[in-house]
């Protein structure tokens, strides 16, 4: 780990901000507690000469802490919560919670959650909101057809059913408007990006799971290999594995949080999971299904085809074409080039080729 002069960890709240510091080659930690500005923490930064390293968890203010303290460290980790365990023993205060923080940090216990300034960063709150949307306006759609299948089809009869399957057609009919919105948005996002252009061109992907992946991967550079990849997008299990012997596999554990997308490895340790995402775990499956049922000709399908020839079972075969278009994905964005269908093809014939090209 890189040596830094001064070490610390923050205690961030709305009310009450709470900074344990250390220096290099000190034991000692001083605590400054007071309330929540950021004009002031940015000041406290500042007179502190030297290289700096802080640390605060991921919560909601994160991404914004991020942005506006950026400038004034050399290092900001943001970590993830799940792996805190020591901030769950014994008292709990801010000032206990940001010494604790310090200590992790000094250590090197922490598993960092990716931030970034890019303009993809910012795209994940439209996606948040049109996630939650989207749920909603399927809860309602589900409710006004259960409300209907109860009575088999017939017109509501008392005063009280009519009412409800008022209001469940007015909230679907305005979620429909703003749904529609929310994807010509996308649209117009998708269509001024390079990057969101490709992705489309990938079979299987359209606008919105383009936008998607460009929301939540904002980096590409940020995973090592295609590995830790299919890890982030849960499309590949972990071995358990003890005293040489296989106890096998289990999934990464999930988050569906696209505005907290974590590094795909584990500092912590191998008991702790790394975490997956279910978003574009949905987008890699949808597309994937999409071309093995889709109608059309296309060069995942024909991937598709090639695997059923060879004896392997439809769920499967359904899961390794998932695989491949998200590693057809991470490739366009780490490369930026163009998808290249020809040589996808060339790959379902049996010789190992850029499918990017």
């Amino acid at each position: 780990m890189k040596q830094y002069d001064y070490y610390i960890g923050l205690d961030w709240s709305q009310a009450k901000m709470a900074l344990a510091i250390s220096q290099k080659g000190s034991d000692e930690s001083r605590i400054v507690e007071l309330d929540s500005d950021v004009r002031r923490l940015k000041y406290l930064l500042k007179s502190l000469k030297g290289t700096k390293i802080l640390t605060l968890e991921e919560s909601t203010a994160s991404q914004w802490l991020w942005v506006e303290l950026h400038d004034y460290a050399d290092e900001i980790i943001v970590c993830d919560p799940y792996h805190n365990f020591l901030l769950s023993s014994g008292p709990k205060n801010d000032r206990i919670d940001a010494s604790k923080l310090l200590e992790l940090l000094r250590g090197g216990l922490l598993k960092p959650v990716f931030h970034s300034s890019a303009d993809f960063m910012q795209y994940r709150s439209l996606l948040g909101t049109y996630t939650d949307l989207v749920k909603t306006g399927v809860a309602w759609k589900n409710r006004l057809g259960a409300q209907q299948r109860a009575r088999a089809g017939e017109n509501a009869g008392s005063e009280e059913e009519v009412f409800c399957g008022a209001v469940a057609e007015y909230i679907i009919e305005y979620y429909e408007i703003f749904k529609k919105s929310f994807e010509d948005r996308f649209r117009e996002i998708v269509k001024k990006s390079k990057v969101m252009s490709s992705l489309t061109r990938i079979p299987g992907i359209g606008i919105i799971g383009a936008f998607k992946i460009g929301a939540i991967v904002v980096d590409a550079g940020r995973f090592k290999t295609k590995g830790h990849f299919l890890s982030y997008c849960g499309l590949i299990k972990h071995k358990k594995m003890s005293g040489g012997r296989s106890y096998g596999s289990r999934s990464p554990r999930k988050s569906s949080l696209p505005a907290a997308a974590p590094t795909v490895y584990c500092i912590v340790g191998a008991a702790a999971l790394p975490r997956c995402n279910r978003t574009l775990k949905s987008v890699f499956k949808t597309a994937a299904f999409s071309c093995a049922y889709g109608r059309g000709e296309n060069s995942m399908k024909d991937y598709f085809n090639s695997l059923i020839s060879k004896g392997k079972p439809v769920h499967a075969a359904r899961h390794m074409v998932a695989r491949k278009i998200a590693e057809l994905a991470l490739a366009i964005m780490k490369s930026g080039k163009q998808y290249n269908s020809t040589e996808v093809r060339k790959y379902v014939g049996g010789r190992e080729v850029d499918l990017a090209g």
